[in-house]
């Protein structure tokens, strides 16, 4: 008989995917099943197994699922012996109903675990430089709903007690009804000039901040269009908003960013963007398969012991080439005595994962270019040098070796296709909302991309989405398309691209 399955509530923190906790990632793992909240940031869902099966409360413009449908989705799952992983915003415990899916699961017998999140109730005021409690201003701080049931009097808010406890206050969810409740702790005290800050989209590269009194946090909060999911800060803590603010002050604040890159690839690149202060949306574009040229691979891994040079041009060909390498031999040492060239840091650098040294590193990552570094190296002229790439790769370093004399094998060790699957819902958002750049870090991104979004189509629906290239290779597909990129890295490196990004967005 099947094991009883097990549902573990976990809190995916504010938004922010860096705030997940090191238990909730773990358990997104190994999870069977994902049944997650609208404000969970889509990042998350990598961390999940991709045979996971992944339930969204709320598609974008759908009507949401009720918590009733929510609570037998989860107990079905569970009974049919699943791990499941309830994702929730924040901290499960914290205005989440996390407690009454508890008691429903407690009631069926289902085993469960609690993961705390962290809570927008301190992450949002730290995020907008607004520190809940300082020595100069308050010990204390309360936190109250602006959403409560004024017809319920056992939860409905007493603002005449409110109002006269000290210390800052921090209101969830009471965006809808900011008038109402401001002017009710004024009506009952609290002074009108009392500092107010409403922080929307808190801990986000789409977090909005206003910041007013008591008596005008509402005009102006209306004036800037502020709408849930926000938190609002009441107290003298938030004077202190003008020197500690320091989320709002990263380079790429406020820039929406699209990575096109495949999710194995994307993580460093996308959590540098997020550290500068991006809002990263994950729409990859291509996934690696096995090549279908299987016959030159089986052929060159018989001969391998007889090239000069073995030349990786991606990260991706090194993996596929050692997967299919160990599968054949069982000692690094067959690799025989070539030597090895790494056309990048990220190819090197994988390289070097393998504890294999690298002899030849270009400078520039053109396949001129690259010609060009073996001749400075040394005479080339007939060596035997096998190219280990994509298929349907550029042909311009293959034809640059040989006008130099070289004898080249130019092998396919993989191959790259459209993803076509969006998991996360990461495409619905770019086509509904758009954003200020897309990052291209390959000319199979930009062809990929260019055949799932119509690259010339989507820029006109939105104008002021911007495109970035990696280098001059990325470039030409761009300009294939009859674009021209808004700019190109000076260092042909994901590195260099946020360096680039950086400068165009700071007006350097």
């Amino acid at each position: 008989m099947k094991s009883k399955g097990i549902v573990y509530l976990v809190g995916a923190g504010p938004g922010d995917p860096g705030l997940m906790t090191l238990r909730g990632a773990e358990l997104l793992k190994r999870a069977e099943v994902v049944v997650y909240d609208v404000l969970v940031n889509p990042a998350l869902l990598r961390l999940a197994p991709p045979t996971a099966e992944l339930i969204s409360r709320k598609k974008l413009g759908a009507t949401p699922m009720a918590q009733d449908e929510l609570n037998e989705t989860m107990l079905a799952r569970a009974k049919e012996g699943k791990c499941v992983v309830r994702l929730k915003g924040g901290d499960p415990f914290v205005f989440g109903r996390g407690g009454e899916e508890a008691e429903i699961l407690a009631a069926a017998k289902i085993p469960f675990e609690v993961i705390p999140g962290v809570s927008s109730i301190t992450a949002v005021p730290n995020y907008a430089g607004i520190p809940l409690t300082h020595r100069d201003h308050c010990s204390s701080f309360t936190v109250f709903t602006g959403h409560g049931d004024p017809s319920d009097a056992d939860t409905s808010l007493r603002y005449e007690q409110i109002a006269h406890i000290p210390g800052t206050k921090v209101v969830l969810m009471g965006t809808d009804k900011l008038e109402e409740w401001s002017q009710a702790l004024i009506k009952n005290g609290l002074p009108a000039q009392t500092p107010v800050a409403i922080i929307q989209h808190g801990t986000t590269g789409r977090q909005a901040s206003v910041v007013g009194t008591l008596a005008t946090i509402a005009k102006l909060a209306a004036e800037k269009k502020i709408s849930p999911p926000a938190l609002t800060i009441v107290g003298d803590v938030v004077k202190l908003r003008g020197k500690l603010n320091w989320y709002e002050n990263l380079p790429l604040f406020g820039q929406r960013i699209v990575v096109t890159r495949r999710p194995e690839q994307t993580s460093s690149f996308a959590a540098r963007l997020t550290e500068l202060g991006a809002g990263v949306l994950e729409v990859p574009t291509i996934k690696i398969e096995q090549t279908t040229r299987r016959e030159e691979l089986v052929e060159m891994l018989l001969e391998i012991n007889s090239y000069d040079w073995l030349v990786f041009t991606s990260a991706n060909g090194v993996t596929a080439f050692f997967d299919l390498f160990f599968k054949r031999f069982k000692d690094m040492r067959d690799i025989g005595g070539a030597r090895i060239a790494a056309v990048g840091p990220a190819t090197a650098a994988k390289l070097q994962e393998l504890h294999v040294q690298v002899d030849l590193q270009p400078e520039e990552y053109t396949g001129r270019k690259v010609a060009e570094a073996f001749a400075k190296f040394e005479t080339i002229e007939n060596l035997k040098m096998c190219l280990l790439r994509a298929e349907a790769a550029n042909k311009d370093l293959p034809l640059g070796l040989q006008e130099m004399g070289a004898i080249v094998d130019d092998i396919a060790v993989y191959r790259t296709v459209p993803e076509l699957e969006d998991r996360t819902g990461s495409t619905d958002q770019l086509l509904a909302c758009g954003a200020d750049w897309v990052t291209f870090t390959s000319s199979s991104t930009v062809e990929h991309f260019h055949a799932r979004f119509d690259l010339p189509a989507l820029l006109k629906k939105f104008p002021s989405l911007k495109t970035a290239s990696i280098g001059p290779e990325t470039t030409k597909t761009i300009q294939a398309l009859g674009l021209k990129p808004t700019l190109e890295a000076k260092a042909h490196t994901t590195d260099g691209l946020i360096a680039s990004l950086v400068k165009v967005v700071k007006g350097l």
